[in-house]
């Protein structure tokens, strides 16, 4: 897909770009394959704020996608590359043989037509899902398991895409589209290829208006707030934080380390910002 610019009509326009969808198969979504969409708005089940700045944006049903893949040994076709107001990548519509109709992450180059499969014995080409132990190393792959039998967890935004460094016992070594090496169970299962919509990192989002149609609210900085708000509050005129830079609770920020999760920080070889 192309970057496509905007005429300037105006400020806002004059920056935008926007990613040109021609080349997608399809307008509506498969009814079957979609489901009402709550807006929590950064809400907790209580009801409680729980994430800052979100709320509004555009109205939109949920694209019910398999990250499974457990349709084993059955072929299907890409009947269509859709887009998908939930994700920042594409996804593609399969066929399958026995006439189910599913949706998966589309990968980068897949074009309608072509046939994928998951199958422990499938060739190693892009869409097709299988185990890590059957995948060749320097692969690149997506939709990556990080628990066995829970479908894919990992690498699934757009233009993600890991990589099998090694495979030592029972684990493979996978660099991820961070840097982090992190080591994954064999019998893991990954979808061959990129995440389709690589230019997505691309896009400029050129007015405030637009990031309200995605359900992002205004950000108000710390320093423009009153002390009792917030710890970089205060100040006559514009001022600094005045203190190394914390959350409105007083927890350091920018560069803090929070990570304590001593389960499965065992499995990390190399940490991303090392």
């Amino acid at each position: 897909m192309a970057i496509k610019t905007y005429r300037p009509t105006s400020s806002g326009r004059r920056w935008m770009t926007g990613v040109d969808y021609s080349e997608l198969s399809r307008k509506r979504p498969e009814k079957k394959l979609t489901r009402p969409m709550l807006r929590p708005a950064g809400r907790d089940n209580y009801g409680h704020l729980t994430v800052w700045w979100r709320g509004g944006g555009h109205k939109r049903r949920y694209r019910i996608i398999d990250f499974k893949r457990d349709k084993r040994d059955i072929p299907a076709k890409v009947a269509a590359i859709e887009y998908d107001p939930n994700r920042s990548a594409y996804i593609a519509l399969l066929n399958y043989k026995d006439g189910e109709k599913r949706y998966i992450l589309a990968p980068h180059g897949v074009p309608v037509g072509e046939a994928v499969i998951a199958s422990e014995n499938a060739e190693a080409k892009p869409g097709n899902h299988l185990p890590l132990k059957n995948i060749p190393l320097g692969t690149l792959i997506h939709n990556l398991e990080y628990k066995l039998g829970k479908g894919g967890q990992l690498i699934r935004s757009a233009g993600g895409a890991g990589q099998i460094l090694a495979k030592e016992g029972k684990y493979a070594l996978v660099r991820m589209p961070s840097g982090e090496e992190r080591r994954i169970l064999l019998d893991c299962w990954a979808t061959i290829g990129q995440v389709s919509n690589p230019d997505h990192i691309n896009i400029t989002i050129g007015k405030a208006g637009r990031s309200r149609w995605l359900g992002r609210r205004p950000h108000v900085r710390g320093v423009a707030m009153n002390p009792v708000d917030h710890p970089h509050g205060g100040g006559e005129g514009k001022s600094g934080p005045g203190r190394n830079p914390t959350t409105p609770w007083g927890v350091p920020t920018l560069g803090y380390k929070t990570r304590k999760n001593k389960r499965t920080g065992r499995f990390i070889v190399k940490h991303r910002n090392k």
